[in-house]
């Protein structure tokens, strides 16, 4: 029976590793010249700072790797504010993923537009890729903006939760 339980064991890893080394050998999965189309919901008051009680924010992103593991990325979102007045955004920045697990590590520059006020504001992300299938995936996100108008009312922490999904590049 110890025979038996020991060939099916190294029979399994043997199988096991052939797949991952087949399945690395035809895409990676953060690949040059894949496209990345994605959305993601941010605050419900998993954020901070000053000025904001309760906001819910959506951002439209859509990126292009220039190089394995870099990614350019292109940011257009929307706020709602609770008793306040809604903010727009129009961004742009760079990612770069670790490809062993799915990390990333980005930052960017965000133009910000409030009734009154207009805003630049740099911002920092840390977040994960996990892949439903070969090009969905869910990427929970932890980032900071940091304000040049107003450092104490409009910088801050918060979470997003995003939905990626990644193609092969359209035109060979």
């Amino acid at each position: 029976m110890k025979k038996f339980l020991a060939i099916l064991f190294c029979g399994l890893l043997t199988s096991l590793s052939g797949h991952a080394q087949y399945s690395k050998a035809i895409i990676p999965p953060f690949a040059k010249d894949k496209v990345y189309v994605g959305a993601s919901l941010s605050g419900l008051d998993l954020n901070y700072n000053s000025n904001e009680k309760w906001h819910l924010g959506l951002d439209a992103r859509g990126g292009w790797l220039f190089e394995d593991n870099w990614m350019l990325l292109g940011t257009l979102g929307i706020d709602t504010r609770y008793h306040n007045y809604d903010s727009f955004t129009l961004g742009a920045g760079v990612r770069y993923y670790i490809e062993q697990n799915g990390l990333y590590l980005g930052a960017g520059a965000n133009y910000v537009h409030v009734v009154g006020i207009d805003d630049f504001r740099p911002t920092v992300q840390l977040g994960y890729a996990f892949f439903l299938n070969g090009t969905v995936t869910i990427e929970p996100e932890l980032y900071y903006n940091q304000s040049f108008k107003n450092h104490s009312d409009f910088s801050g922490f918060g979470v997003r939760l995003g939905l990626g999904i990644y193609f092969d590049k359209f035109c060979k």
